[in-house]
């Protein structure tokens, strides 16, 4: 399974990005997805996940609210939708593939993506 993240950039605070993780593979479209990110300085962090069938989702806590996780199997591709950005959500965004699990450890994931940079301006 190889991952591609994509969208990130330099974005204002209080607005809003989508994040795109594209999955090629011939069984990618069966595992569970999540999205996590590491500021600098700082240890990743889990935002969401969503499972194969999209009917189960997992998000952080401290993050439910501004971070939207979804899915479309037409383009094999998983989003998180990001809104009223804050200075303290810069960070590079990871996209990760798991085998039945949505949970929050980084080391059950078995695939990750190259990461996408997201720079929120005060």
């Amino acid at each position: 399974v190889q991952l591609q993240a994509s969208g990130g950039g330099l974005v204002q605070t209080g607005g809003s990005l989508r994040l795109s993780c594209t999955t090629s593979g011939r069984t990618a479209s069966r595992y569970d997805m999540g999205w996590f990110r590491q500021a600098p300085g700082k240890d990743r962090e889990f935002i969401a996940a969503i499972n194969w069938s999209g009917r189960s989702i997992n998000y952080a806590d401290s993050l439910k609210g501004r971070f939207t996780i979804s899915r479309d199997y037409v383009k094999n591709t998983v989003y998180l939708r990001v809104s009223t950005l804050k200075p303290e959500d810069t960070a590079i965004y990871y996209c990760a593939a798991a085998r039945d699990y949505i949970g929050t450890t980084g080391e059950l994931y078995d695939y990750w993506g190259q990461g996408t940079l997201v720079t929120v301006s005060s």
